[in-house]
C-alpha cells in the first residue's frame, strides 16, 4: 500500500519529503569502496538527500546519483531546485541563494523578484533540455537528462515553458489552496484554527518537531507560505508548485491545474527540524527560541557553502585538502546572524538578471562539482533496471519514499551492491494516518525489505526512516 496516495492531506504530488535530509552514504555498516559511488533515489520529491550526500564526500570521491520520480512535473522541479543550488557566487550570493531556494521550495506564493529568477531558470533549463534532444548528451556535467525518453524531455520543455510564460489569466493560488483545505477539513473548516493547532501540538510536536512554531505553521496551513525571509509582497503564484490532475466528470476526463501537494505536514520537515548547531535548539520558558524557518536557513546555507567549497577545492587540486568532507572544510559554525546581516536581495543582482536578453545565448553557468553527477531516469524505469547489465549490483545506497514503497519487490537485490544500504521513508509525518496505520506501514516496509533481500540494521531508534542492509548471499 502507498501511504502517500491514500491520505488527502499529503496530496497526490510529492513536492517535498516527509523526513529530514540524510547523507545516504553515511551508514554504520557501509564500507566505502574505491571508484564511483552510485546512489539510487526513488520518489525523493526534493533534492535534500542529494545535497546532504554531496556534503559528506571526500575530496577524491566520485558520486553518481540516479533519480526516479513518478511524474515529469516533479522531475522538472528537482531540476529547478538543483539549478538554484548550483548557482555560482558571481551570479547569486550564498545568502540570497538560500532565500530564493527556500522561497521556491516551500511557498505557494513568492515575491516578484523571485518569480523573475524562476522564469530565468526555466528558460535556461528549457534550452538545455532542447539541446539534449538534438545531441543526446547532457548540457551540464552535474545534471544529466539524456537517459529520459524523447517524449519525457518534450514534456519537461513544455513544463518549463509554462513556468516561463504562465497563463495570462492564472488561477488564484490562494483560492486553489483554500479549496484544498476546505475539502480536507470538510465540516471542520470553520474551526480550522483549532484543527491546525491540534495537528501541530498533538502530532508534529509530539513526534519531535517542537521547533516548528505555531505562528509559522498556522500561516502556512492558511496560505501555503512557509518561508518569509524578506519583507515584501508574497503575492505571485509559484508556478513550480502547480500541476495538472485529471478528474472524471460525468464520464469525461477533465484536467485541472492547481496545487495537489501536501497541505498538512509542511515543507519544514526537509531542512528545518534537525541541526548540528545545538544553539538553535535552545529553549526559554520551555519554548524554542529559534524556529524551523531559522534552522532551514542555517542548514541550507551550510549545504550551499559545502557545494562552493567542493568546487573551489577541485579547481585547486594541487593544494592539499586534509578535510574528510566539504562541510568540515568550512571549519566554522554557521549561525543565523549571517543570514540577518546579508544585504537586501535587491542589492545583489546577478549579471544574468541584469541582461535578460542574453539568457537564451548562454550555456548553463553553474557550479561544476567535478566527480558529481545526477542522472534522471524515466518514471517507469525501476522495474526495468534489473534487466540491464549496467545496473546489476551497482547501487551502494538506495532510498525509497513512503509514496513509492509499493514499487519495491524482490528484484531490488539484483541492482543493489553486496553491502548496499536501503533507506525507506516511513509514515511518521503523514498526519492523517492513525498510530495503528503508521505502525502497520512500518511492518509492511520491513516485510518488503526482507523479501528484497535486506535485513534491518541494529539501530532502529528512528521512526522517520527504516534502514536496512543487504543480506549476505
Amino acid at each position: 500500500m502507498s501511504a502517500g496516495r491514500t491520505v488527502e492531506g499529503a496530496g497526490c504530488v510529492t513536492w517535498w519529503g516527509f523526513g529530514p535530509a540524510r547523507d545516504l552514504l553515511n551508514s554504520e555498516n557501509m564500507v566505502r569502496s574505491d571508484g564511483e559511488l552510485n546512489v539510487l533515489l526513488v520518489g525523493s520529491g526534493d533534492p535534500r538527500h542529494i545535497l546532504k550526500t554531496i556534503t559528506g564526500l571526500t575530496h577524491s570521491d566520485t558520486l553518481h546519483i540516479w533519480v526516479i520520480e513518478n511524474s515529469m512535473e516533479i522531475v522538472a522541479r528537482q531540476l529547478l531546485l538543483l539549478y538554484l543550488s548550483l548557482q555560482t557566487p558571481e551570479n547569486m550570493s550564498l545568502h540570497k541563494k538560500t532565500e530564493v531556494f527556500l522561497e521556491v521550495f516551500g511557498n505557494s506564493e513568492i515575491r516578484k523578484e523571485t518569480e523573475e529568477t524562476l522564469k530565468h531558470a526555466a528558460a535556461q533549463l528549457s534550452l538545455s533540455i532542447t539541446n539534449t534532444l538534438s545531441s543526446n548528451s547532457h548540457a551540464h556535467p552535474c545534471l544529466d537528462t539524456s537517459l529520459l525518453k524523447f517524449k519525457e524531455r518534450d514534456e519537461l520543455v513544455r513544463i518549463f515553458k509554462l513556468w516561463e510564460r504562465p497563463p495570462s489569466v492564472p488561477a488564484s493560488v490562494r483560492k486553489v489552496w483554500d479549496a484544498r483545505v476546505r475539502q480536507h477539513l470538510g465540516t471542520r473548516y470553520d474551526s480550522r484554527q483549532g484543527c491546525f493547532d491540534w495537528d501541530l501540538s498533538m502530532k508534529l510536536h509530539q513526534r519531535g518537531c517542537g521547533v516548528i512554531s505555531k505562528h509559522q505553521y498556522v500561516k502556512w496551513r492558511e496560505s501555503g507560505v512557509a518561508f518569509e525571509m524578506r519583507e515584501g509582497l508574497y503575492q505571485t503564484a509559484n508556478q513550480s508548485l502547480l500541476s495538472t490532475r485529471v478528474f472524471n466528470h460525468r464520464g469525461d476526463q477533465v484536467a485541472v491545474r492547481g496545487y495537489w501537494g501536501d497541505i498538512v505536514s509542511s515543507p519544514y520537515l526537509s531542512f528545518g527540524i534537525e541541526t548540528e548547531n545545538k544553539d538553535l535548539l535552545k529553549k526559554q520558558n520551555n519554548q524554542h527560541v529559534k524556529t524551523a524557518q531559522d534552522i532551514s536557513e542555517v542548514n541550507v546555507l551550510a549545504l550551499f557553502e559545502c557545494l562552493a567549497t567542493r568546487e573551489s577545492s577541485l579547481l585547486n587540486e594541487d593544494v592539499p585538502n586534509p578535510s574528510s568532507s566539504c562541510c568540515q572544510s568550512t571549519d566554522r559554525l554557521i549561525t543565523e546572524e549571517k543570514i540577518q546581516n546579508d544585504p537586501p536581495s535587491s542589492q545583489t543582482h546577478s549579471e544574468t538578471e541584469q541582461h535578460p536578453a542574453e539568457q537564451h545565448t548562454q550555456a548553463l553557468d553553474l557550479l561544476n562539482l567535478r566527480g558529481v553527477k545526477v542522472s534522471f531516469l524515466s518514471p517507469d524505469s525501476l522495474k526495468k533496471l534489473p534487466l540491464k547489465n549496467k545496473y546489476r549490483n551497482l547501487f551502494k545506497s538506495i532510498f525509497c519514499s513512503a509514496s513509492m514503497v509499493h514499487q519495491l519487490d524482490s528484484s531490488l537485490r539484483e541492482i543493489a551492491a553486496p553491502d548496499a544500504a536501503l533507506l525507506i521513508e516511513l509514515a511518521n509525518f503523514l498526519l492523517d494516518l492513525s498510530k495503528e496505520q503508521v505502525s502497520g506501514f512500518a511492518d509492511r516496509v520491513k516485510e518488503i525489505a526482507g523479501e528484497s533481500g535486506f535485513t534491518a540494521t541494529h539501530d532502529q531508534s528512528s521512526d522517520v526512516y527504516a534502514v536496512f542492509t543487504r543480506k549476505n548471499d
